[in-house]
């Protein structure tokens, strides 16, 4: 019975091993990320605005709620972020020509040359990782295919 109890703590350890590498590996991109911002004069909220505005798909502008749902913040903080980046001059609000009560916001041509820069690091970086994330997404899709569980 302790041989039992001791191999599925082994297995769900295993888990909680390959999730935990595969955060810190997360983590050092996200940290290579915040440190390329900060070298062009930009929090990493500041670039996160700018990359959700440029790679919204099929647009150029995004409403203020929209950038909101994909920065994953609040309404009014979405707005004090989109500030800060008109006053770099990084993005301009302008009207819908559909809704007029809706404000749109697009990069400024200074805004598009900064993101282009900073996502050309980052997927430098991301080349760097890839084989690291790689190999820990296939041990999760293993383990999972074996049925190794953390519950118990």
């Amino acid at each position: 019975m302790a041989v039992q109890r001791r191999r599925a703590w082994t297995k769900s350890k295993d888990v909680y091993v390959v999730q935990a590498a595969f955060r810190f590996a997360i983590r050092q991109f996200l940290r290579f990320s915040e440190t390329a911002a900060r070298k062009v004069g930009l929090t990493p909220q500041q670039y996160q605005g700018l990359l959700a505005i440029h790679g919204f798909p099929e647009r150029d502008q995004v409403s203020v709620g929209e950038l909101a749902e994909r920065l994953q913040l609040q309404h009014h903080s979405t707005v004090g972020l989109i500030d800060r980046l008109v006053a770099k001059g990084l993005a301009a609000r302008e009207k819908s020509t559909i809704d007029r009560r809706q404000v749109l916001v697009r990069l400024t041509p200074r805004g598009i040359r900064i993101v282009e820069r900073v996502s050309a690091a980052n997927r430098g970086e991301l080349r760097r990782l890839r084989p690291q994330l790689t190999q820990l997404l296939d041990r999760m899709v293993r383990l999972e295919s074996r049925g190794v569980s953390v519950e118990r």
